[in-house]
């Protein structure tokens, strides 16, 4: 069967189920028991129409919009408590997590327009020093003066907690901006992933080529894991919102970026308690002079904190689309 006809004759039942959901609000008792006996059933026929649609045209974007009604739909049908409230708590808890895990490809694109700059430049930084430092600004040429491991920057209380204050609000700016860029097609989330990248991998390399690379991983991994990980996410979000009118499927662009619009728009607001994080430790661990040692331990720790609740509360969430799509 062609892609077309098996859309035209599986419409009317995925319009009715779209009709039903949206009469729920959220609340499948609304629909009384008839309502709630029809609502299941045009699931497990738009559930197993999800199934055939990716074993049958796995590479185009068709599945999207019914995948997102599939989700709704089986959060009324299987509808729990959790899933009721809708309160914060339920959201930093559950479904923030499992919204990381829905587009994982906008998150591995959003770390290889990061990462792949910042290697590269990197590597350029250590040949060609001379020209390296002209790319970056003056305040971060200070890389490559003289070092000494482990010492402390010096911050009183009241200047770490100022210095602090400043970093996470530049995070969360940095995060906004990477996220924004995402309407335009990705282009914009694109630029400020890339530019970041590059100033990232000169510093670095500019670091190591002066001797001071221990340094430098002492200074940036206890709060940079983290924060690297948070703005990427941001990102993909803001590219997840870019793309969706890009690929609209059968939907309308403006359909299709509404849709997307909700879900990445969570995912900005969830990591903007962890960038506060990343931020606290930047002002107050990074300056202390742990050392090499406990300050890798320490961004280490969060990068895994952070990847490890996305793998572990994402998990239902991946589970979820593997029965969805059976």
């Amino acid at each position: 069967m062609k892609l077309d006809r098996f859309l035209t004759q599986r419409q009317p039942s995925w319009a009715e189920l779209t009709s039903l959901v949206a009469s729920a609000a959220g609340r499948p008792e609304r629909l009384g028991p008839d309502g709630v006996r029809r609502l299941g059933e045009l699931y497990r026929e738009a559930a197993a129409d999800l199934a055939y649609i990716r074993r049958a045209w796995p590479s185009g974007p068709e599945s999207a919009a019914l995948q997102d009604l599939v989700a709704q739909a089986r959060a009324l049908v299987y509808n729990s408590e959790s899933d009721r409230d809708g309160s914060p708590l339920g959201f930093f808890a559950h479904d923030y997590w499992r919204l990381l895990a829905t587009r994982p490809a906008f998150l591995l694109v959003a770390w290889a327009l990061l990462l792949t700059p910042a290697l590269l430049t990197a590597v350029w930084a250590l040949d060609d020093p001379g020209a390296a430092g002209g790319l970056v600004p003056a305040a971060y040429r200070s890389v490559t003066e003289p070092r000494t491991p482990g010492a402390s920057l010096g911050l009183s209380a009241g200047e770490g907690a100022a210095l602090s204050s400043t970093i996470f609000i530049n995070n969360i700016r940095v995060s906004l901006v990477a996220f924004a860029g995402g309407i335009a097609a990705g282009l914009g989330t694109a630029f400020v992933l890339i530019t970041n990248g590059v100033l990232l991998g000169t510093v670095t390399g500019l670091a190591f080529g002066a001797g001071n690379g221990s340094v430098l991983v002492e200074l940036i991994t206890p709060h940079g894991v983290l924060e690297l990980s948070c703005i990427a996410v941001c990102a993909a979000a803001g590219l997840r919102l870019g793309w969706a009118p890009v690929r609209p499927g059968r939907r309308r662009r403006v359909d299709a970026l509404v849709a997307e619009a909700r879900p990445a728009v969570l995912m900005l607001l969830g990591t903007l308690p962890w960038l506060v994080v990343a931020g606290i430790v930047e002002g107050f661990i990074t300056p202390a002079g742990l050392g090499l040692v406990p300050a890798v331990a320490v961004g280490l720790s969060l990068g895994a904190l952070f990847w490890g609740l996305a793998w572990w509360r994402g998990l239902p969430g991946r589970s979820r689309a593997r029965e969805d799509g059976r």
